[in-house]
């Protein structure tokens, strides 16, 4: 049993005491065992805390609200929270089977309904308590999102340790047990668990342990494995005296006699209202129910097996997953063709979502609000976290930085930072050249109008708070942008433009350039510094069935405004210079003269 640990005071106080907060899921199938986990946890509370129990239901009966809710003491309150909005965003998606209900799910709620709590912990109802759940609450976690049990099924049935690791990839000495969790509901937040969830939800089904096998996907690698004597099936063979037993599967005490550690849970369903209730389930439990448990654990097994017969047969399925997002690819390619055929080098290729008009104080350019501070900081987290991941994972591959130097010599100042554009990650490759030298300033990206209005999941939460500056096009917000930027470059900032305009996905070629992204540097006096990446193929073909393209960055020399020239004959010069040192670096690097298919005339600039 875990050694009792003082408090970290994660959480608010009331009445002097440190707040747990302790969340349950349910419906009224399951509330009567509720009330038996219920009396247990309030049975062991400590004085020396104050415990919320929050109830996350979609409907629930008058009738188990006020039986809950009489539970309450002096150090304890029940409160119920209704969740039917979350459920309704997500339709039908959610997957059911057997015993399952909505609730399950309700976990991936908790950080986004419950901003003011830095922890929390998360328990099914299907349990009974035996010490004092503040020992549990304080473990110390490091940076881990969940501290959570092993799952002892995964340990013990060779089966379904084996589909753990064929179909989720996860070891299944590390796959644990979602029914008792404690949780980093700050560090969940940052990570968008519940879009994260979401997103996944869209690709994949899980049909063995669902909501279960979502959270271990999601947080693998971030979690503290706690003693499983935190959440102890009661095997019939299992020894120990736990925390905490969890009656789940065919080891139910209210329909089953002869489980282990029975007693403990009918000493605290005597103390709740629902004792002749249970006893009453129990014995109305025939053989017809028992064959259904039988039947459902043998499904259970049948669909463990099929499942991972599939994983096995996973080269198949990624080639087919493969094979649609290259046909999508090979479109893309040869509309890029046909355009620069057209001239049409500042269209957009790809289907980006419709584009909802910025209205005029809509942004904060310059972060003058705290919540936009606050909302910058965290979205840098994630995202720094997310690409960080694509580079241990090979998705992203930044071969090296070349002439660093450049940069360095107008580091001190505000400028602006020019790149080719040909990816969505082409952005954190010019991030990372320069992050070791930024020196407590940022990088602020513009992005495109439709990307910060209408873009949705997680990219959509980058396009609106890492740093990035919207061009409308619209003059009262246009103009905000404008203020916006010279103010930014007054501070010494710098402000990465894509004068191409558009992205050309795997596009090697350096495109003619707009003028306005160069009057911003000439009306600030700033220099431009050009960047242009390279790119190679590596060996590793990615999910849309092309190489993964290995970067080298090129940053060159410093473009500086004259002072003998006015804005225009500025903004024009070093767009042409920006031009040229793009189109030297791309002959030099793939040896080959710098030609477009077009029939008519490319001016290297324009409006």
């Amino acid at each position: 049993m875990m050694k009792k640990a003082n408090s970290l005071n994660y959480n608010k106080k009331q009445m002097g005491r440190e707040i747990i907060p302790v969340f349950f899921a349910v419906d009224d199938r399951y509330a009567p065992y509720l009330g038996v986990a219920l009396r247990s946890l309030i049975d062991n509370a400590s004085p020396a805390y104050f415990y919320k129990v929050y109830i996350l239901i979609d409907r629930l009966s008058e009738l188990h609200k006020a039986r809950l809710k009489a539970m309450e003491n002096e150090n304890t309150t029940v409160d119920f929270v209704v969740v039917s909005e979350k459920l309704d965003e997500l339709g039908g998606k959610l997957h059911l089977r057997d015993y399952y209900t909505k609730a399950t799910y309700y976990r991936f709620f908790i950080p986004d309904l419950f901003p003011e709590y830095r922890r929390g912990l998360y328990l099914d109802c299907d349990i009974a308590l035996l010490a004092d759940i503040s020992e549990l609450y304080n473990t110390k976690m490091g940076n881990s999102l969940l501290a959570a049990a092993p799952e002892e099924v995964m340990l013990q049935v060779d089966l379904f340790g084996t589909y753990v690791e064929k179909v989720l990839g996860v070891p299944r000495r590390e796959y644990f047990s979602a029914g008792v969790l404690v949780m980093d509901l700050e560090g969940l937040r940052r990570v968008m668990i519940e879009t994260a969830f979401v997103e996944l939800l869209g690709r994949r089904t899980f049909r063995v342990t669902q909501d279960q096998d979502y959270l271990n996907v999601l947080c693998y690698g971030r979690v503290t494995m706690l003693s499983t004597d935190w959440n102890k099936t009661a095997f019939p063979d299992a020894k120990g005296k736990p925390a905490l037993v969890h009656y789940k599967i065919n080891w139910k005490p209210w329909h089953y006699r002869g489980i282990r550690w029975e007693e403990v849970f009918w000493e605290y369903a005597a103390k709740t209202p629902y004792y002749e209730e249970l006893l009453c389930e129990r014995e109305n439990y025939g053989e017809a129910e028992k064959e259904r448990d039988r039947r459902q654990y043998v499904a259970l097994e049948q669909l463990a097996l099929a499942d991972t017969a599939q994983a096995e047969k996973e080269g198949l399925g990624r080639e087919k997953i493969t094979l649609e997002k290259a046909q999508d690819r090979l479109k893309v390619l040869e509309k890029i063709k046909e355009y620069e055929r057209l001239g049409y080098f500042d269209r957009d290729v790809e289907n980006d979502p419709p584009t909802r008009p910025l209205r005029p104080g809509e942004v904060d350019f310059i972060g003058r609000k705290f919540r936009t501070r606050l909302f910058t900081r965290i979205a840098n987290m994630a995202a720094r976290r997310h690409f960080e991941k694509k580079i241990r994972d090979g998705e992203l591959v930044i071969k090296e930085v070349r002439g660093i130097e450049n940069y360095l010599a107008v580091a001190k100042g505000g400028a602006l930072l020019t790149a080719n554009h040909f990816n969505a990650f082409d952005n954190y490759a010019v991030y990372k050249a320069i992050e070791p030298y930024l020196d407590g300033k940022n990088l602020y990206k513009i992005i495109r109008e439709g990307n910060y209005t209408s873009f949705g999941g997680l990219y959509g939460f980058f396009f609106r708070h890492c740093n990035t500056l919207p061009l409308s096009n619209r003059m009262a917000t246009l103009r905000e942008l404008i203020e916006g930027v010279g103010i930014l470059l007054e501070r010494g900032e710098k402000i990465l433009i894509y004068p191409e305009q558009g992205m050309w996905w795997n596009y090697r070629k350096p495109r003619p350039l707009k003028l306005g992204a160069f009057r911003f540097a000439a009306k600030a006096g700033v220099p431009v510094v050009p960047i242009f990446i390279t790119t190679e193929d590596t060996d590793t073909v990615g999910a849309d069935g092309f190489a993964v393209k290995a970067y080298t960055v090129h940053i060159l020399p410093a473009i500086h405004p004259s002072v003998e020239k006015n804005v225009r004959e500025n903004t024009e010069a070093m767009c042409l210079e920006n031009y040229r040192l793009w189109k030297e670096t791309y002959e030099a690097t793939y040896r080959e003269p710098l030609t477009y298919t077009t029939e008519t005339e490319v001016k290297p600039c324009s409006i």
